[in-house]
């Protein structure tokens, strides 16, 4: 096998005697790594392949530090073929051509396969893309990806019809303390040589802190034994070294929208405790409020409707509260309003009531506006009888009377139909009340 890798600087050996623990400590065989075993357990569609030396082109999606860079050095290393391995970050269509181009010698002259890795496969745009089709078609190159966004997004729809998507998971703690703790015992590559040890509360604390990520984990691993030196790595000593843990959170990537979508479903669900939760994960990671703030007042008619007429007032309220306080203060009156939203009565009504109205709008096109409720500021429109018969309904009893105000066409369709719950349910009343005195004025 010859292992070609495009940005590589320097011997495999002088990368390890400098690298970071967590470089150093990359498994190099299937069997010492660790998780992910829906993926790397005896008898799984990866080890067979393997075993079989027929690689099929694949995608690694998961988050940082789950793997994905790990599996494809594995594959380097336990495959036949030629191994090319780049970045979408530093390479583009000059680089891709000249692996194709290496690629086809190799096949024509040794019959031999090439497996190309491309690490952050959703940074190439759709043209970069495109340039792997024809030769993963043709199988003259296999191709493993890795992403941290979802492919759905991210990689192009023939693409990703001829590869297969395999999802890596955050690391567990049970995983994350198993690596670790390879990393302390390993006196080759880890911290055997250092004489240091750790506390299993230590590893605990650490791995509990990481978020599934591996990378993270050992490198906090790294940052407290520099503190422990030669003692011991205790847990007091890994909450000193790592003082604040910064939140998994991506504002431009998916994790941004699954933390919006708990925080909003959960006001939706009626839970004030996960709704306050999920707030404040988002704000501790640094989300705008502004942004936070327009979701809830979209909520606050989406979701709570007429049932609470108040809630669009409360954030509104909010909202004006934030930008009069700002950071951190106004924090604050953020989260009275999402608890308000989370308790208050709920209806979807209105939303419907509207979906339903566009697409009448769409059907039925531009109606004509009945000839009595239009607007007559001229001689001549009167003279067309613009606005002629209208009822003022303030002459009227009740300031009602019975009178067709949609077009003629959409007599007597019903749009809204508000519900029992909180305010709607008097809304429900008065409408019931005005649709039967319509219908019995009608009558007369």
């Amino acid at each position: 096998m010859r292992n070609l890798d495009l940005f590589s600087q320097g011997t495999q050996s002088d990368i390890l005697d400098t690298a970071p623990l967590a470089e150093r400590m990359r498994p190099q065989t299937l069997d010492d790594y660790i998780g992910q075993e829906h993926l790397t357990g005896a008898g799984t569609l990866l080890r067979r392949a393997i075993a079989d030396d027929r690689l099929f082109s694949m995608i690694f999606w998961g988050p940082p530090g789950s793997g994905k860079t790990t599996l494809a050095r594995i594959l380097a290393g336990e495959t036949k073929a030629n191994f090319v391995s780049f970045s979408a970050v530093l390479s583009g269509v000059k680089e891709i051509r000249q692996v194709i181009d290496n690629a086809r010698e190799l096949w024509e002259g040794k019959k031999k396969k090439t497996i190309l890795f491309v690490d952050e496969i959703h940074r190439f745009n759709k043209a970069q893309q495109d340039a792997f089709l024809p030769h993963v078609e043709s199988g003259l190159i296999t191709l493993i990806g890795a992403t941290t966004e979802n492919p759905s997004f991210e990689v192009i729809a023939p693409l990703l019809s001829r590869t297969r998507v395999l999802t890596l998971k955050p690391f567990t703690s049970d995983h994350l303390v198993a690596i670790l703790r390879r990393a302390v015992d390993d006196s080759a590559k880890g911290l055997g040589k250092l004489s240091v040890r750790a506390d299993d509360d230590a590893l605990e604390f650490i791995a509990g802190i990481s978020g599934g990520d591996a990378r993270t984990a050992l490198g906090n691993l790294e940052a407290a034994a520099s503190m422990a030196g030669e003692g011991v790595i205790t847990a007091q000593t890994a909450k000193e070294a790592l003082v604040k843990k910064a939140l998994l959170y991506d504002k431009d990537g998916e994790e941004h929208y699954n933390l919006i979508s708990a925080f909003h479903k959960s006001m939706r669900g009626s839970d004030a405790d996960a709704t306050l939760y999920w707030l404040g994960r988002m704000l501790a990671a640094g989300e705008d409020p502004m942004y936070i703030l327009r979701r809830m007042v979209r909520f606050a008619s989406e979701d709570v409707g007429n049932a609470d007429p108040q809630a669009l007032v409360i954030a509104m309220a909010a909202q004006q509260a934030f930008h009069f306080i700002g950071l951190p203060e106004g924090e604050l009156a953020i989260a009275q309003a999402a608890v308000y939203l989370a308790t208050a009565p709920k209806s979807n009504s209105l939303y419907a009531g509207y979906g339903r109205t566009k697409d009448l709008i769409n059907k039925t096109g531009w109606l004509p506006v009945p000839l009595h409720i239009r607007n007559a500021p001229t001689k001549l429109m009167k003279e067309m009888d613009y606005g002629k018969d209208y009822k003022y309904a303030h002459d009227y009893p009740d300031a009602f009377v019975a009178q067709e105000y949609l077009p003629d066409k959409l007599q007597g369709t019903v749009l809204y139909s508000p519900t029992d719950a909180g305010f709607e349910k008097t809304i429900r009343a008065r409408i019931a009340a005005w649709r039967d005195r319509k219908s019995n004025e009608g009558k007369k």
